[in-house]
């Protein structure tokens, strides 16, 4: 097998990830005469990275002198996993071939430190593609700020309340169960103060039978207005308000505070700000078979008079569209910004 083709099938293998604090990595391991050993994918924060899964349950001595393609940089360092380069040198790898730097600060150094070790590093292979998999990605951790999901749950003509101001439920059971699992891999969970002060969220997530998740992501109140309080979100007290209503603030102060992955679901104004800023990475929208004719828009004014400078989404690869009960759900991921687009915002 070529690198090349090796390649590809890390790539394939990669979007079986989930998008998230973690860029979506996939890795393939050649035997020293090129031949297919193994393959892998990270699954998320936590989880195996890509090449430990890629060598799992294979015999040393298969895997001494063989060929590691992986569609990023190997990590340099140890946190909830060991860093790959290590392992990937214990193992016996004789060549590694990436396609993309890590640009983290805390991961990147892994082909310096193979290189140090004696093992042959070829990268770029398949660089462009690869690049673009995670090009959202690439670009919150250059800007230091948190990987941004923006999630929406509206009726089939863009709805997230009737005109009366009700939303409970416009989305079908099916679809608040996935969106809870998604908050349970989140960092911070995001909504400005009109949403805390109409809906009064409790922005936790909760298993199918309404416990409680063992992972919690912290609360955020984006706003000036107070936070009641009564609110239910103040809970036990993990919760923070950022007094702005600038996201790109926002985003840098949850990054300095831990906040890897963001999770925005609140509001037409908020959306529309994170919007504006090109600072959503991935858009969910679940759609309701349901039609209001009036009521509140998902999204608020973005400043846009002309279709030229209409922003445009393409299918995330890794996700792309699935039903959840009666409703379809959609993920999306931005493309660049519209000349037109930059200039009138």
């Amino acid at each position: 097998m070529t690198y090349e083709a090796a390649m590809r099938l890390a790539l394939e293998q990669a979007v079986k990830g989930v998008r998230g604090a973690n860029p979506l990595v996939g890795a393939v391991l050649l035997d020293s005469s090129g031949g297919l050993l193994g393959v892998g994918h990270h699954e998320g924060a936590g989880t195996p990275h890509a090449e430990a899964a890629a060598l799992a349950g294979l015999p040393p001595e298969r895997i001494r002198g063989g060929t590691m393609v992986v569609s990023l940089e190997p990590c340099g360092h140890v946190g909830r996993m060991p860093a790959c380069s290590q392992s990937l040198i214990e193992a016996g790898i004789a060549t590694v071939v990436y396609a993309v730097a890590d640009p983290a600060p805390l991961a990147r150094g892994g082909a310096a430190q193979l290189r140090a070790a004696g093992v042959t590093v070829v990268e770029g292979v398949s660089a462009g593609p690869a690049a673009e998999l995670n090009r959202r990605w690439f670009a919150a951790v250059q800007a230091q700020r948190p990987y941004t999901s923006v999630h929406i749950a509206q009726t089939l003509d863009g709805r997230i309340a009737a005109a009366d101001g009700s939303s409970q439920w416009i989305s079908s059971p099916e679809s608040l169960v996935a969106n809870h699992a998604l908050r349970a891999r989140v960092d911070a969970m995001l909504v400005g103060t009109g949403t805390v002060i109409a809906d009064d969220p409790r922005l936790t997530a909760r298993r199918p039978d309404g416990s409680l998740a063992a992972k919690q992501p912290r609360r955020v109140v984006l706003g000036l207005r107070e936070v009641p309080e009564q609110a239910a979100l103040r809970g036990d007290g993990n919760w923070v308000q950022i007094r702005s209503h600038d996201p790109e603030a926002a985003g840098r102060i949850l990054k300095a505070e831990g906040v890897d992955h963001l999770m925005v679901e609140g509001g037409a104004k908020v959306t529309a700000a994170f919007l504006r800023a090109d600072l959503v990475d991935e858009l969910i929208v679940s759609i309701a078979p349901t039609v209001l004719g009036a009521g509140t828009s998902s999204i608020g004014d973005l400043g846009i008079e002309t279709l030229g400078a209409a922003r445009h989404f393409a299918w995330d690869p890794a996700a792309a569209v699935r039903r959840d009960g009666d409703d379809l759900t959609l993920s999306l991921i931005p493309q660049p910004l519209p000349t037109t687009f930059m200039k009138e915002n």
